[in-house]
Formats: structure tokens, C-alpha cells, sequence
């Protein structure tokens, strides 16, 4: 704890410093529990993704199985071209949006390549749509639950440190600035008795002087 000024100066210093405290918490709680939120929220979100890209997985194995002829079809056949994202803000935080991705086919040649080919390829640029969909969620998870150390320590800083160092420092500099005033006044009465005991023995003397001519 760094030393404070025992003066009436740094005692409004450090209530105007607790007011500011107690003024911003309760917003840092809010953001926290605001992020809280959406961090589980995004998270299920993201799990639902993947279970779908999970059953459309099955679906595209069981459906290709059918034709027997597997084979032909190459997850190669298909790639991203090009992914394409926007931006959003949650809590101040600024984080990718999945608004979906462009897609490539490479060349096959069209009389020994079967016909189902083409739309197993439709069935797999869904299937990576959702595996990029689900990876956008992540990063927005990702920045997030950065966000959220980050806040949830300033609100353990304010509770735990700033808030309670603040009121010592008051108490500690009121008790003594107290203590001061007491002390004045005790002196003040001490002198004004030793200055009423001064001006009674100079009557004394005085009246002893008169009294001796």
C-alpha cells in the first residue's frame, strides 16, 4: 500500500476516488455478466453446428454409399474459394460475423465421372460452410472469453484491492485528522487557562505593587 497524506486534501482525494470506484462497478458487473451470457450462448450455438455438420457427415457417407461407387467422389473436388465475414460488437467487442464462403470445384471429366457427383459436391460446400461457421464462432468465443479475464479482474481489482484500500485510507485519514482537532481544542483550552492563571497573577502582582506604595 503506497503512504498517503494525513491532510484534508488527500481526503477528498480518495473519497472522490471511491465514488468513482462505486460508480464504475456496477457497469463492470453488468459487462461481465453480459459476456457470461454470450459466451454460452455462442458456445451452444457453435455445438449445434456441429452436430448438424455431424449428421449431414453421416447422411453423406450413408447417401454415397448407396451407389457403390464412393470412390468417385474426392473431398478435393470441392475447396473455398473464399470466406466471407462481416463484423459485430458485443460488449464492446469487436468480433467476426460468418456471412458465408464462396466455393471452387476442380475439373472432372464429365462421361466416367457418375452423375450423383455433382450433387455430393453441393453436400460437401454445405458441410464446410458449417465447419467455417463453426470456426468464426469459435474466434468470437475466443475474443470473448479474453474479454471477459480481462474484465472480470478490474471487477476482483475494484472489490477485492481498490474499494477496501479507499475506505482504510478515509477512515485511517479521518481518525487522524480527528485525533488533530482534538488536540487543538485541548491546546486551545490549555492556553486560554494558562493565559486566564497569566492575567490573575499579573493582577496579583499588580495589586501587591499598589498595595506596597
Amino acid at each position: 500500500m503506497a503512504t498517503i497524506k494525513l491532510t484534508k486534501n488527500e481526503l477528498k482525494k480518495q473519497k472522490d476516488m471511491l465514488k468513482m470506484y462505486q460508480r464504475y462497478l456496477p457497469t463492470l458487473i453488468l459487462k461481465k455478466q453480459q459476456l457470461q451470457t454470450e459466451i454460452r450462448t455462442i458456445d451452444l450455438r457453435a455445438k449445434e453446428v456441429r452436430a448438424r455438420r455431424a449428421d449431414l457427415d453421416r447422411e453423406f457417407r450413408a447417401w454415397i454409399a448407396v451407389f457403390g461407387e464412393a470412390a468417385a467422389f474426392r473431398p478435393e473436388m470441392v475447396r473455398v474459394s473464399n470466406i466471407r465475414k462481416g463484423t459485430g460488437n458485443i460488449a464492446g467487442v469487436t468480433i467476426p460475423i460468418y456471412e458465408g464462403a464462396d466455393f471452387a470445384r476442380g475439373d472432372y471429366d464429365l462421361y466416367v465421372t457418375p452423375l450423383w457427383v455433382d450433387m455430393a459436391a453441393d453436400r460437401m460446400e454445405t458441410a464446410l460452410s458449417l465447419d467455417l461457421e463453426a470456426e468464426v464462432l469459435d474466434q468470437q468465443v475466443g475474443l470473448l472469453a479474453r474479454e471477459l479475464r480481462t474484465t472480470t479482474q478490474r471487477v476482483n481489482l475494484f472489490e477485492k484491492v481498490k474499494i477496501p484500500e479507499t475506505k482504510g485510507n478515509i477512515k485511517k485519514i479521518s481518525v487522524y485528522l480527528g485525533d488533530q482537532q482534538v488536540a487543538a481544542v485541548v491546546r486551545g483550552k490549555i492556553s486560554k487557562k494558562n493565559l486566564e492563571r497569566a492575567a490573575v497573577e499579573k493582577d496579583a502582582a499588580d495589586t501587591a505593587e499598589e498595595a506596597g506604595e
